[in-house]
């Protein structure tokens, strides 16, 4: 673990904020950033959606500092910056999705040494919702889980979707798996796209917050997914969809106004989760941590509440035992 760049200018987060570099198990090195707070409930483990880096995130580390929790990021491998796994720097990519659970490995050992306040709780948003969702199924050690936008499906036409799973199979098998996806762009979206009919947020001060982070510090940046990556997402949320809910608390978050990931896919898993609860926001698009004021305070206030009772039970268990 040593010491990473850290942007505190476009990251506008608490003064707390730093970075540090982590080699996972497979050889891979990542970025986490962590916002102490002295006397803090709890940590965030803030798990990022594609195309995003950790200073996205550093106006949520101030909400959750504002309610009394630490908060740590990560830089998914190829992502941010992150090592990138193919020449190709502006395509996604991931070799097998469930690799990413390298990089939460590699993330949790990281928060023990920093010594990061306990009990852990997690965010989950889009992307970070699935390799999430695997990471509690797999034991992750966090008292409660709460999702924005998950990706447990793609939004796509019932047309579409069987041509995806055609083509992204194809595409990988022939050589062509590192070549983006139909229908995307190598630049990164808040930048390839005015605010005017975008798919993240309804609040253009915060999508020129995301613009300004691209421009300033552009090797963060990534644009679409390859097919490779597409079909390895794919796979994973077939995999996942058959597992049952893991037995930990959750708080899902979904937008009305939702373009990107599978409304439908959420409902269905949430109607399964018997020790969880489905959040519709009216008006919200994907970035509801993103959203207009009213919006994103409100999301960031229910989940820090939602913490907070998971918290109580954790020090009434404690001091029973």
């Amino acid at each position: 673990m040593h010491p990473a760049p850290f942007h505190a200018d476009v990251a506008d987060g608490p003064e707390t904020g730093a970075a540090v570099w982590l080699k996972t198990s497979d050889g891979v090195r990542i970025r986490v950033a962590h916002w102490q707070k002295p006397d803090a409930k709890g940590t965030v483990l803030m798990f990022p959606g594609r195309t995003e880096y950790i200073e996205k995130y550093g106006r949520s580390a101030a909400d959750f500092a504002a309610q009394g929790y630490a908060m740590a990021a990560i830089d998914w491998r190829g992502q941010g910056l992150a090592d990138r796994l193919i020449d190709d720097r502006d395509a996604g990519y991931v070799d097998q999705f469930p690799d990413y659970q390298h990089d939460v490995a590699a993330m949790l050992s990281a928060l023990e040494a920093l010594e990061m306040p306990k009990p852990w709780f997690l965010i989950g948003h889009s992307m970070g919702g699935c390799i999430g969702l695997r990471a509690v199924m797999s034991g992750l050690p966090v008292n409660a889980a709460a999702f924005s936008a998950p990706m447990w499906g793609i939004q796509m036409s019932s047309v579409m979707r069987p041509a995806a799973w055609a083509l992204s199979w194809t595409g990988r098998r022939v050589g062509a798996g590192t070549r983006l996806a139909p229908g995307t762009k190598a630049e990164t979206y808040v930048l390839a796209e005015p605010f005017e009919g975008n798919s993240l947020t309804h609040d253009p001060d915060m999508y020129t917050y995301m613009q300004e982070q691209m421009r300033q510090v552009p090797d963060m940046a990534l644009g679409g997914p390859s097919l490779h990556w597409l079909n390895e997402a794919l796979m994973e949320m077939r995999t996942l969809a058959a597992r049952p809910a893991p037995d930990m608390p959750c708080l899902t978050f979904l937008g009305t106004d939702e373009k990107i990931v599978d409304p439908q896919a959420i409902k269905d898993r949430m109607a399964g989760w018997p020790n969880g609860k489905l959040v519709v926001i009216d008006g919200a698009e994907h970035e509801v941590l993103m959203e207009l004021p009213a919006i994103r305070d409100k999301v960031h206030a229910d989940c820090a509440a939602f913490f907070d009772a998971h918290l109580a039970r954790h020090k009434a268990a404690r001091q029973t035992a």
